[in-house]
């Protein structure tokens, strides 16, 4: 946490509650919270991603089959925020020495989570491609035969050779391309707020998990309303397709979609995706610093 983490920990001589967090810490606490946000907000989560559909929400399944795609969901959250919090907690540690960032915490931050996020998609998109397309799927279909059909599939418009294994990391580079800049917003302004309510709440003794929900919630909300676009192209471009025409690459989807919606079209749900991020990320936040009060004395 730059500057933040070894000030806190001269606090009280070394407080082990007030060191930062080990790789084994923050790998299983990562694994509970992204496990607990994941599963308890996957309503909110289908419907968002049946708003962005090409085809809209109800030919997108409407409020049917609201939980279909759970199990896809379920088994690549815990890898990926633990992924993703082992390499960023890991990541402040080293590149606060580093002089090239200045004592910059903020810059610390952002290039951590940046780190972050690259080890957490090889887990996530093709979680994400999956979830996404059994959450639009016009029939109930199992996770082993979705999952099938994306192997088989050909990866562009205009190829017949089946995918294989780059089928379900369709859509990686916008998803970094999503991930990367929404983490380089949310990071540096939880980091912030964590400081700030330590200082206003406990004397810089640290920022209690309730606190932490807050912080987290707000900077997602942020965050999450400035990437909306990303989003939509990155769900788009894992779908692959928009009724009986398949997208031949990123900018065809781009091209697309402001020819037939116009710029409103990289909108399509902002609300739900503000609203579940929001809430997201009080759970996840919260469940993350609580779990770290309760990992760290057995793996610090």
């Amino acid at each position: 946490m730059g500057d933040s983490s070894r000030e806190n920990v001269s606090v009280k001589g070394g407080d082990p509650a007030l060191a930062p967090p080990s790789f084994l810490s923050s790998l299983v606490a990562g694994g509970m919270a992204g496990m607990c946000v994941d599963v308890a907000l996957f309503p909110i989560d289908t419907i968002k991603t049946r708003l962005q559909a090409p085809g809209g929400f109800w030919k997108a399944g409407g409020f049917r089959n609201i939980y279909h795609g759970l199990g896809a969901v379920a088994l690549g959250s815990a890898p990926g925020a633990a992924l993703f919090f082992s390499t960023y907690e890991q990541s402040k540690g080293v590149l606060a020495g580093w002089e090239v960032m200045g004592n910059n915490d903020s810059l610390v931050h952002m290039t951590a989570a940046s780190m972050g996020e690259f080890m957490a998609c090889l887990v996530r998109v093709p979680t994400e491609v999956t979830k996404a397309r059994m959450q639009t799927s016009q029939v109930k279909v199992g996770m082993v035969e979705t999952v099938s059909a994306i192997l088989r599939e050909p990866l562009t418009g205009s190829s017949s050779k089946p995918a294989g294994i780059a089928g379900l990391y369709r859509g990686f580079t916008i998803t970094l391309m999503r991930e990367i800049p929404f983490s380089m917003i949310q990071f540096p302004l939880y980091e912030k707020g964590k400081r700030w309510c330590s200082e206003q709440f406990n004397n810089g003794q640290g920022c209690s998990p309730l606190a932490a929900a807050a912080c987290g919630s707000l900077s997602g909300a942020i965050a999450g309303a400035a990437t909306t676009p990303l989003d939509v192209l990155k769900t788009r471009h894992m779908l692959g397709s928009d009724g009986d025409y398949r997208y031949k690459s990123l900018g065809d989807v781009l091209k697309r979609t402001l020819r037939e919606e116009g710029v409103r079209g990289l909108f399509h749900g902002l609300q739900p995706r503000v609203f579940w991020i929001s809430l997201g990320g009080f759970v996840f936040f919260g469940a993350y610093e609580g779990s770290l009060r309760l990992v760290k004395p057995v793996f610090q």
